[in-house]
């Protein structure tokens, strides 16, 4: 427990107690007392120790942090705040990450309190309400407007307050924090982090008031995790109730894993369940086949009466694929049937009639019949609020989610599946983190219901051991900024009387992030100098001479390896038998990084000839060519380990290479697309011939030796490999190589300058005085380990220097230039006619488009046209449609692409880091045919057959279309366009209509 924690324990609940005072003021560490007299608001059941301390808290005008697990009880804070509002007569105001997620909040809260309003830009009602729900992006909007409702505000209930560290939103939430009213108090609900006192003494610094942090690990009802292994046929336990990891467990799950990836390559099959997940569970002649791994859970999790169940899985194609496979599952009796049906049917009574007969209404209905559900962003929004009210209501037992199912509004189940832990998060596929596996994993057990909540994890061959374990107890996400300048930011700043821009970064989280790790910092550098001047190199300057020289050699040695390994020189001598040496898989990625050991080598006269040396004799594992054959159309990485050489698409050569390769990278090699690693025929490991890209031969030696025609059983590969062992020994010195010159008989001028380089910069290493020096060895690792030293405190110090430092300072600076420039402000700051127009877009690209509308482009279009072409503001997905145009939009765009390659130009100029043509291609014109048609009054049935794109996508696009256009319609108002503005809102009544603008079910 950290210092100046108080634990505060009752009935077995425990929580812990501490509180962040501003810098300069003192007061007690204790938890405030109970107020006196009636509370706010009473409950039927009496609260855990967490809530009642953080209700206290907020009684005694402080601040309060609670970090308490998934289903834990935080929204009691949040009523109680608003319990506060009513009682005393002031505002509250409750912000959430998602629209979806106010609206909901919205009915939930209006049903207990009443008198509840909701803003979230496209809905409002009530506005003047004294309790309001809204999206955090409408809460900045009004603090940086100085709206009556800020004036009012008592209390701000900031929901899932770790939304801060999202990439793209996060800074949203710092502006609002820091732009509140000194006045106002917070109340943030989060997920468990561990740095939550940080936060809370960020908050208490930045507007002057205590803030107590209430941290709970206790959970209502414990968790059992389980690993279920692909392929196998049982669950094992890993992590009881009580949180004790179960190694032997583990390590049980894991050996049923590897054995039945055994059998399964055995069988001819992928091994392990591979290929089980996703699909249908019967061939093309109808006749079942083995069930899926997936298929037996759900049924085991129904005979033992685990449901309801939530299956996490991070795909929307997966999702509905795996709720495919459930068709021989009926999970409800007559009488929930009739409920299911007639919920969906008083919820879709709304839509016309040819929506009702969309193939995602009408096919949803049979399978809610039998309780099971898919919920993703691709639903239609009407469709997933049926889901999710017919999961309150207990008629679906089993539910296929993606990650978003696990935000926000309270809906547990008894048992959570992942199906795979790996996702893509805009810049890649990754593991998911442990803190995002304890969010959804929290979703198990249900409060009042359930004895304990059960976790089960399917661990696949994909699933390294160490990243599953990692992952099962792993520690909860650090909560830090992801703070970012906009240009609508500092715009709305510079309008402001008063406040710089300077001003909010110097107060943001980031900064505070930054300033408190400064001595840290400073004491790594002082460290790291210490190091760096402890070790001395006897005849330093000479060692570095020798080691620049080792350095030069090794890289002319990667060139003429480079010449040597093309198709046309080496293919002709690559026989069945040839001996090779294999580059282990990292070599791309430490190509000079050898040049001690190379150095040593030179100094012990391993290197005969320039000729040998060409060929990297001593680099690489032994290995004997097996085959060689011309592949193409394979993705960047997916083969021999993804070398530099690899190009998307292209066509390369690949060797198989009989080797001994470890028995770890053998077992991933498929699965990751990595390549095994090959070792020494002597060390312990198992042979197997691995395809090699010719980029990744070292060493082509001039013996070769015999290789049975047939290699596919194990004890022909291991008489092979012993014929590499004993080659090895009879050349202890190193195998004969074949001279890429006389040899090889390589015509290339290229080479023979490589070549002569190479010669005189051994011939420089052999005269060097230091080249029989028996301790250069030691002496030139001594050196790297100080050179390596020397960089890492030079690094230490430029962050210390930024941490130092005002954060975003040089990005300021830039964007200052651009919007002068632009003529957004002028040359003394002020925001001009444009900067104010600019000031009030929020969703698509400020800058773009405001050149767009003050070089008139938008007044001549058509409203189809205009419509069309600002959804290319709003969409930034790759769609199978590409980039088609019809005719009458071609000028159009061709304005668009003008206006953005300005704007980019003039910022690269200014020296922001932007490619210009990526930002120009980023405005992408996929969806225009489509909104034009849906302009055009074409109904969503007609529109959503011309396209791959989910309809639960397409709509949300639309809907942003709409907010942008209402945004521009106010902005136009703004700088006195009224009848463009008139423009822009007759083409939102165009495209406001039928499913997609159905009111939602909360409302």
């Amino acid at each position: 427990m950290p210092s100046g924690a108080n634990l505060i324990e009752v009935d077995g609940k425990s929580c812990t107690h501490e509180v962040a005072w501003p810098p300069g003021q003192e007061g007690g560490l204790l938890p405030p007392p109970p107020r006196a007299g009636p509370p706010a608001r009473e409950y039927p059941f009496p609260l855990d120790p967490f809530q009642q301390t953080a209700v206290n808290a907020l009684e005694a005008g402080h601040s309060v942090l609670v970090a308490a697990h998934t289903s834990a009880g935080k929204t009691v804070v949040a009523e109680y705040a608003f319990g506060m509002a009513l009682r005393d007569g002031s505002k509250v105001v409750y912000t959430s990450p998602l629209k979806a997620l106010s609206n909901q909040k919205y009915r939930e809260l209006q049903e207990q309190f009443g008198d509840v309003g909701l803003m979230t830009g496209d809905v409002t009602i009530n506005p003047n309400a004294s309790c309001l729900v809204m999206t955090t992006e409408i809460l900045r909007s009004m603090l940086y407007r100085g709206s009556e409702v800020v004036r009012q505000l008592s209390l701000i209930v900031y929901d899932e307050v770790h939304y801060l560290r999202d990439k793209e939103r996060g800074v949203v939430w710092e502006e609002s924090i820091i732009l509140a009213p000194k006045t106002a108090r917070f109340a943030f609900l989060s997920a468990t982090i561990p740095n939550a006192r940080e936060f809370a003494e960020w908050v208490a610094q930045t507007h002057g008031s205590p803030c107590d942090v209430v941290y709970t690990d206790y959970r209502p009802t414990p968790l059992e995790h389980y690993v279920f292994p692909a392929g196998g046929d049982g669950l094992f336990l890993v992590v009881d109730s009580r949180g004790s990891f179960r190694e032997d467990n583990f390590q049980k799950a894991v050996a049923q894993l590897q054995q039945a990836e055994v059998k399964g390559r055995q069988s001819g099959g992928g091994g392990g369940g591979k290929g089980k997940k996703g699909g249908g569970v019967r061939d093309l002649a109808g006749a079942a086949k083995e069930e899926s791994d997936i298929f037996k859970i759900v049924r085991m999790i129904a005979d033992r009466n685990f449901d309801p169940v939530i299956v996490f899985s991070f795909s929307k194609r997966e999702c509905e694929a795996l709720a495919q496979q459930m068709q021989a599952i009926d999970m409800n009796g007559e009488a929930e049937k009739k409920l299911v049906d007639g919920i969906f049917n008083s919820a879709i009574d709304c839509l016309s009639e040819e929506d009702r007969r969309l193939p995602q209404i009408g096919g949803a209905l049979p399978m809610l019949r039998r309780g099971i559900g898919v919920h993703h962003s691709g639903l239609l929004p009407i469709l997933k609020e049926v889901i999710e009210i017919l999961f309150q209501e207990g008629l679906l037992k089993v539910l296929f989610a993606t990650e978003t199912f696990s935000t926000g509004l309270n809906m547990p189940a008894k048992t959570v599946v992942f199906t795979h832990v790996r996702k893509y998060d805009g810049g890649g596929f990754r593991w998911v983190r442990s803190g995002e596996y304890i969010q959804m994993s929290g979703r198990a057990g249900r409060r009042g219901l359930d004895d304990k909540g059960v976790v089960i994890l399917m661990m696949d061959e994909k699933l390294e051991p160490a990243v599953a374990k990692d992952m099962i107890k792993g520690a909860p996400d650090t909560l830090y900024s992801e703070f970012h300048l906009e240009y609508s930011m500092l715009l709305n700043l510079l309008r402001v009387e008063g406040v710089e821009p300077e001003q909010l970064m110097a107060r943001s989280y980031r900064q505070f992030q930054m300033e408190r790790a400064l001595p840290e910092l400073e004491a790594r550098v002082a460290k790291l100098e210490a190091q760096r001047d402890a070790l001395v190199v006897e005849q330093e300057e000479s060692v570095t001479e020798y080691l620049k020289l080792s350095q030069q050699l090794a890289k002319l040695r990667e060139e003429m390896r480079a010449v040597v390994t093309a198709p046309q020189h080496c293919l002709p001598f690559l026989q069945p038998g040839r001996l090779v040496r294999v580059l282990p898989p990292e070599h791309a990625q430490q190509a000079v990084s050898t040049a001690a050991s190379a150095a040593a080598a030179v100094a012990a006269g391993s290197s005969s000839s320039s000729s040998s040396s060409s060929s990297g004799s001593s680099e690489g594992v032994l290995g004997v060519v097996v085959n060689f054959e011309l592949v193409g159309g394979r993705q960047e990485g997916e083969v021999a380990g993804g070398t530099a050489s690899s190009r998307r698409g292209a066509k390369q050569y690949l060797v198989d290479v009989l080797c001994n390769c470890s028995e770890d990278s053998l077992r991933h090699q498929g699965a990751n697309r990595r390549r095994a690693v090959p070792i020494a025929p002597s060390a312990k490991g198992s042979p197997a011939v691995i395809p090699v890209a010719l980029a990744e031969l070292a060493a082509f030696s001039s013996i070769r030796v015999y290789i049975p025609q047939d290699l596919r059983t194990q004890e022909a590969r291991e008489r092979c490999c012993k014929t590499l062992g004993e080659v090895e020994r009879r050349f202890p010195k190193g195998l004969p190589q074949l001279d890429p010159v006389e040899d090889m008989r390589i015509e290339d001028e290229g080479l023979r300058k490589l070549l002569r380089k190479a010669e005189g910069v051994e011939g420089l290493l052999s005269k060097h005085p230091l080249a029989r020096s028996p301790t250069l060895a030691h002496r030139l690792d001594v050196l790297l380990q100080k050179q390596a030293l020397h960089e890492a405190v030079r690094t230490a110090k430029k962050e210390a220097k930024a941490a130092a430092a005002l954060i975003c300072h040089e990005d300021l600076k830039a964007r200052r230039r651009v919007l002068r420039r632009l003529q957004y402000t002028d040359d003394d700051g002020v925001v001009t006619l444009k900067g104010r127009f600019a000031a009030e877009l929020s969703t698509g690209d400020e800058l773009v488009l405001t050149e767009m509308v003050f070089a008139g482009v938008f007044s001549e279009m058509s409203l189809e046209q205009l419509c069309a072409l600002m959804s290319c503001f709003i969409w930034r997905e790759r769609s199978e449609g590409g980039n088609k145009l019809r005719p009458d939009l071609e000028g159009p765009y061709a304005s668009l692409r003008e206006a953005a390659r300005k704007v980019a130009k003039v910022a690269a100029d200014c020296k922001m880091e932007l490619d210009v043509e990526e930002y120009v291609e980023s405005f992408r014109p996929d969806l225009t045919d489509l909104i034009a048609m849906w302009c055009r009054g074409v109904s969503f049935a007609d529109l959503y057959k011309q396209t791959e794109v989910f309809e639960g996508s397409l709509v949300r696009a639309i809907r942003r279309l709409e907010e942008l256009l209402r945004q521009v319609a106010a902005a136009l108002k703004v700088v006195g366009e009224v009848a463009l503005a008139e423009k822009f809102e007759s083409a939102i009544g165009r495209i406001k209509r039928d499913i997609v603008f159905a009111a939602s079910l909360y409302l």
